[in-house]
C-alpha cells in the first residue's frame, strides 16, 4: 500500500536530539571529551565574566561550537549559526535544545572574539592534555617541531607605503593597482587592512604574499600537536618559536629530542637547543654552495650516527599531517580574521580540534 505524502508537520515531537544521534557516532567520544575539559575550566570562565547585568552565551556553547566549525570547514559564523539552526547533530553538540533560539551571527562572533582574547584557545589544549587518559599517550621525551605560512585576510592592494604616498586602487568595488617597477618591502610598507600581516615568500621563485607564520611543536609517540602559536612572517620567526615552543611545554631538566628539517640546521639554533640539554635530531642542509663547496652542517656526527636520529627523522614528517587537516579541513590556509591575537587564537583551536579527532580513535585502540 502506497504511503501518503502528508505536508503538515507534527505540532509536538517527543524525540530528543539526544536519541537522534546514533550511539557509535564519532562526536560522541569528542564531546565526551570536551564536557570533562569544559569542566575542569569552569573556574576560570567565572573569572571572566561580572556576576552581575544581562546573561551571556555561555562560554561552553560558544566553545563548543567553535570547534564544530573546525570539525566540518564551515566557512563562516553566519553559516554556523544557519547549520546550528537546522542541524540536528549540531544542536546536539553544542547542547542546545530543540526549542532554543539560535543567536545571531554577530552576537556569537562578538562573545567569541572576546572570549579567545582571554587566551581560553591555550588553556583548553593544555587542559585537554593534561587528562590522565590523554596523557599516557603523549610522549615526555621525543618531538618534532616545524612552521607553515598562513595567508592573511587581507588583499596585497592593501599592502601601502607607510608614509601615505603611493598611488590609490582605481574607483570601483574591486579597482585595479600597477605595482609594477615599485619596490616593496617590510621596512617602507604594511598593510592598511591588516598591519600584522607581513610580506613574505617561502623560497626562490615563489611569489611574496601578506601572511602569519604558524608553529607546531608535536610528540612523536602518536603525533598530537603539544603547543603551536603563531608569529609575524620573518626568517628567523621558525626557529626563534620552536625554542619558545619547547621552552613553555617542556617540564624539569630531562633530556630530550627534538626533530626539524633543513630549515633548522643553523649553527646559532643547534646550539641553542644544547644549551637546553635538548638533543638536535635536524636534518642535514648539505645543499652546494656557489663556489661548488658543500655547506656544512651544525648537527655533530656523533648524533646523525645514533639510530635514535633516523627514527626522529622519520616521526617528524607527521607533523605535515597536523598542517595539512589545520589548513583543509580546519579552514585556515587563509585565516578569516585580522589581527596577531585572532588568528593565534583560531589557530590554536584548529590544533585543538585536530587533537580531539585523534585522541579518541587512539584511545579506542587495542593497547
Amino acid at each position: 500500500m502506497r504511503g501518503e505524502d502528508r505536508q503538515q508537520a507534527s505540532m509536538i515531537s517527543y524525540v530528543s536530539p539526544e536519541q537522534r544521534v546514533p550511539a557509535d557516532h564519532p562526536l560522541r567520544a569528542i564531546r565526551a571529551l570536551v564536557n570533562e575539559v569544559l569542566a575542569a575550566l569552569s573556574g576560570r570562565f567565572d573569572e571572566l565574566y561580572s556576576h552581575t547585568g544581562r546573561p551571556s552565551i555561555a562560554p561552553e556553547y560558544l566553545l563548543r561550537a567553535t570547534l564544530l566549525q573546525a570539525f566540518f570547514t564551515v566557512r563562516s559564523e553566519r553559516q554556523l549559526m544557519e547549520q546550528i539552526d537546522y542541524n540536528l547533530l549540531f544542536r546536539w553538540f553544542v547542547g542546545l535544545s530543540m526549542d532554543d533560539t539560535v543567536w545571531d551571527a554577530s552576537t556569537f562572533s562578538k562573545n567569541r572574539d572576546r572570549l579567545l582574547e582571554a587566551d581560553v584557545a591555550h588553556e583548553f589544549l593544555a587542559t585537554l592534555l593534561l587528562l590522565p587518559k590523554v596523557k599516557r599517550l603523549l610522549s615526555s621525551d621525543h618531538f618534532s617541531v616545524d612552521g607553515t605560512l598562513l595567508k592573511a585576510w587581507a588583499s596585497m592592494k592593501s599592502f601601502r607605503p607607510k608614509d601615505g604616498s603611493g598611488d590609490p586602487p582605481a574607483d570601483g568595488r574591486n579597482g585595479e593597482r600597477n605595482f609594477r617597477r615599485e619596490k616593496r618591502s617590510n621596512k617602507t610598507h604594511e598593510s592598511t587592512t591588516d598591519p600584522d600581516a607581513k610580506l613574505y615568500r617561502k623560497g626562490d621563485g615563489q611569489e611574496s604574499r601578506l601572511c602569519f607564520m604558524g608553529h607546531v611543536l608535536m610528540e612523536n609517540r602518536n603525533g598530537i600537536a603539544v603547543a603551536g602559536d603563531v608569529t609575524r612572517a620573518t626568517g628567523t620567526a621558525e626557529r626563534e618559536t620552536a625554542l619558545d615552543l619547547i621552552d613553555r611545554h617542556r617540564s624539569g631538566k630531562r633530556r630530550i629530542t627534538v626533530g626539524g628539517d633543513k630549515g633548522f640546521d643553523v649553527e646559532g639554533f643547534v646550539q641553542a637547543l644544547r644549551e637546553r640539554k635538548v638533543t638536535p635530531h635536524i636534518a642535514v642542509d648539505g645543499h652546494l654552495t656557489k663556489t661548488g663547496k658543500r655547506r656544512k652542517t651544525a648537527v655533530d656526527g656523533r648524533t646523525l650516527r645514533h639510530v635514535g636520529y633516523d627514527i626522529s627523522q622519520r616521526c617528524r614528517k607527521r607533523i605535515e599531517e597536523v598542517f595539512g587537516w589545520i589548513k583543509t579541513t580546519g579552514g585556515v590556509a587563509q585565516v578569516k580574521v585580522r589581527g596577531l591575537a585572532k588568528v593565534q587564537a583560531i589557530f590554536t583551536f584548529a590544533i585543538l580540534a585536530y587533537n580531539l579527532v585523534r585522541i579518541p580513535k587512539l584511545l579506542a585502540a587495542p593497547t
